[in-house]
């Protein structure tokens, strides 16, 4: 009997690893001679180096980089596929939680960071990139990153822009004649889970910028700045992205990828289990079992679990669905999951169930109760 587990992280708690390891140890002491195979798994947001430099057999590399504000600081990127293949979280450069609540200004934060670590992998070989976008702190549209890997960006004057927010409302023009020479060879694949567009109501600066330290009239500068924007982008190469779904991902990053990259925008864990060549990995499996934190009505909506199902029913194969916590809705009760189980006891506190060792306690003890459920 083959028994595929494939976790996210319980943020917070225990890593992917941790959670596999401690469901791992419950299963073998009820079903000894079973074959567990553990996959670490993520959404496309954090943790996702981790996860596919695990799966994959990859290393890291650490360059210096600026930060959202031009501070220097140490990000580290993974590389598989022999040299091939870049993972890039943007967090690790541009994150949010970089910055002190009173460095965020999204008229100043830059993706000029996300652009250096690109560059160092480019420098290195590296032709294929799979960017996770999540955890900005910028608006940018992209402009920070796009100008370390050669693009400028023009006043009217002909003077080159600084690559931040409040710079978007000064673009004239984009010139492309000192962009590094390896991106043409390269291909980018996004981890984009939201579909907001690039400007609007619904777009970067009126649905994420507040978060990011902008006030109302910052979210206005930064609508029109990214107006500017598209139109200067369908100007420059008749990409147009102001209504692309996801464009508006991490202040308008998703949009910069698009259109001068020519990124494949995918959902996070679409873009995981393909790297993976997860449909392989859960071939001849009886039982895949999955979970992350907190299942509920966000699970099939991108998350881990929820991809993970879908991969594990297109062959037929039952999942179950293990959570910290587990707060039931129409949709997971109408779900293709065989069993939703959560891990914590109803009467134990948060803070006492987050606590690593208790949280590994509970999970192996959840991994019986699915041997017994399952008749393993």
């Amino acid at each position: 009997m083959k028994i595929t587990l494939a976790f996210d992280s319980f943020k917070g708690s225990l890593s992917s690893n941790q959670v596999a390891e401690a469901f791992a140890a419950g299963l073998h002491a009820c079903v000894p001679d079973c074959e567990i195979q553990k996959v670490a798994i993520a959404d496309g947001g954090e943790g996702t180096t981790e996860a596919l430099v695990e799966a994959l057999n990859g290393m890291y590399a650490e360059v210096e980089v600026h930060n959202p504000i031009g501070n220097v600081i140490t990000a580290q990127y993974g590389i598989i596929d022999n040299g091939a293949t870049a993972i890039i979280e943007m967090a690790q450069a541009s994150g949010l939680t970089l910055l002190a609540p009173g460095e965020r200004n999204p008229l100043v934060t830059s993706t000029y960071g996300t652009g250096e670590m690109i560059l160092h992998a480019l420098n290195r070989g590296c032709r294929n990139f799979l960017i996770g976008i999540g955890g900005s702190a910028t608006n940018d549209g992209g402009m920070g990153m796009l100008s370390a890997l050669g693009y400028r960006f023009l006043d009217k004057q002909g003077n080159q822009l600084i690559g931040n927010g409040a710079s978007l409302m000064e673009i004239a023009s984009i010139d492309d004649t000192r962009l590094h020479p390896a991106i043409r060879e390269a291909r980018f694949t996004v981890a984009c889970d939201v579909t907001n567009p690039l400007y609007g109501k619904n777009g970067a600066a009126y649905i994420f910028a507040p978060q990011k330290g902008a006030d109302a009239i910052m979210v206005q500068l930064l609508d029109n700045g990214l107006r500017n924007y598209a139109q200067a982008i369908e100007q420059y190469n008749g990409c147009d992205i102001a209504n692309l779904p996801g464009a508006g991902a991490a202040g308008g990053l998703g949009g910069g990828f698009k259109a001068l990259l020519n990124a494949r925008l995918v959902p996070g864990i679409k873009m995981i289990l393909d790297a993976i060549k997860f449909d392989q990995i859960i071939a001849g499996s009886s039982l895949v079992v999955t979970g992350e934190g907190c299942i509920d009505n966000q699970t099939l909506m991108g998350k881990t679990p929820g991809g993970v199902l879908q991969a594990a029913s297109q062959q037929g194969i039952p999942v179950a669905a293990i959570g910290g916590k587990v707060l039931l809705c129409d949709e997971l009760k109408n779900s293709n999951f065989a069993a939703i189980i959560q891990a914590t006891p109803h009467d134990m506190p948060l803070e006492e169930a987050m606590l690593p060792e208790v949280a590994k306690e509970n999970v192996r003890k959840t991994a019986i109760r699915t041997a017994q459920l399952f008749k393993l």
